[in-house]
Formats: structure tokens, sequence, C-alpha cells
């Protein structure tokens, strides 16, 4: 199999995986097959989900360098996207059945809420991020591209502290996304130091 055929049906692959869990979800929403609490079900699995392809996202370039498989990086931008479109779908619901699309009180509750803050600075960041990963935009942009794009590194971090400040009792699993955070950014140790100390040298020259 060549590598434009690996890319191909590993994409497929991805849109199943990522489209048939949302399928699911909604099915059983509508079908009263969430248990006592579906609302914070569905706002919960559509986090996650997004934490979870975010996390996968940043497998990407490790695997590809350690396999030595180059064509893994084309899917980056398509995992990337579904993991806006959880985050989108996420937003969503929260909207819906939280606060039933009132403007006001959302606000008040980006305001008081420190983890609901964060999450939206996040959902921003990656918002950013989707619409940027558009081919013609990224050729526009140039250097500028990939100097928003290491924002992915940050974004990363806030989401986990946007899930570990929703937790309210057992913090074993948001405790556990931020070990995996860390290790996938250890990976990056180098690059990171490198974008610290230049912004650090920006900084300290204006």
């Amino acid at each position: 199999m060549n590598k434009s055929n690996k890319v191909f049906f590993l994409k497929v692959f991805i849109h199943f995986a990522a489209i048939l869990p949302l399928y699911n979800l909604y099915f059983l929403a509508f079908a009263d097959g969430l248990g006592a609490d579906p609302v914070e079900a569905v706002i919960h699995f559509t986090g996650i989900g997004s934490l979870n392809l975010l996390l996968i996202t940043l497998c990407v370039s490790p695997l590809a360098k350690m396999l030595k498989q180059g064509e893994l990086l084309k899917t980056r931008r398509l995992l990337g996207l579904y993991a806006f479109t959880y985050a989108m779908l996420h937003l969503f619901n929260f909207l819906a059945f939280e606060v039933q699309f009132d403007g006001a009180l959302f606000i008040g509750e980006i305001i008081e809420r420190p983890y609901i803050t964060v999450g939206m600075v996040a959902f921003i960041l990656l918002s950013a991020l989707a619409i940027t990963s558009v081919h013609a935009l990224k050729r526009r942009m140039g250097k500028s591209w990939q100097r928003l794009h290491n924002v992915s590194y940050l974004l990363i971090l806030l989401v986990t502290i946007h899930f570990y400040w929703s937790v309210k009792s057992d913090l074993s699993a948001p405790l556990f996304y931020f070990f995996l955070c860390f290790v996938l950014l250890f990976f990056r140790y180098q690059k990171l130091k490198r974008l610290f100390f230049s912004l650090f040298t920006r900084s300290s020259f204006r």
C-alpha cells in the first residue's frame, strides 16, 4: 500500500472514529438512555472528547518521528478540526441546556466561574487555530502561521486545567490527563525551550 492510500484510509478511520461516538451520544440522549443526568453526560462527553482529540493530535509528530512515517503528519489538521468540533458542541450543549441561551447569565458564568473563564479562553484559541488551518490562510500568513499554531501547547494546558477545575470530587481522571499532557510536552522540550527563549528575548528588547 502506497503512502497516499495509507493516509486516505487513516483519514477515513478518523472520520468514523470521531463521528460515530457523537451519533451514539445524541441517539442515546434522545432515547433517554444516558442515565439520571443526560445533560451532564452530553456536556462531559463532548468536552473530554475534545481533550482526547487534542492529545492525539499532539501524539502525531512524535509517532511520525519514531516510526519514520512522515505521512502521519497529514492527519493533524483533521484531528484538530474534530477537536474543535467536539469543543464547539461542548459549548453549544452548555449554552442550550445549562444557561438556555441566556447571554447575560452566560457572561456572568464566565466572570464568576474560573473553570468556565479558562474554558472560554481555550475555545477562542482553538477557534483561531481551526480557522487558520485553511490552506489558503496558511499560505497568506506565512511564518506567522507557525507562531500562532505554537499556541496549541498552551491550549492543551488550558483545556486540562478547565477539566481539573470542573471536577468536584474524584480528581484521578484530570490528574491522569495532566500526566499525559506533560509527557507529550516533554517530547517537545527543546522546541518549547527555544520558543520561551525567543519570547523572552523579544520582550527584553522592547
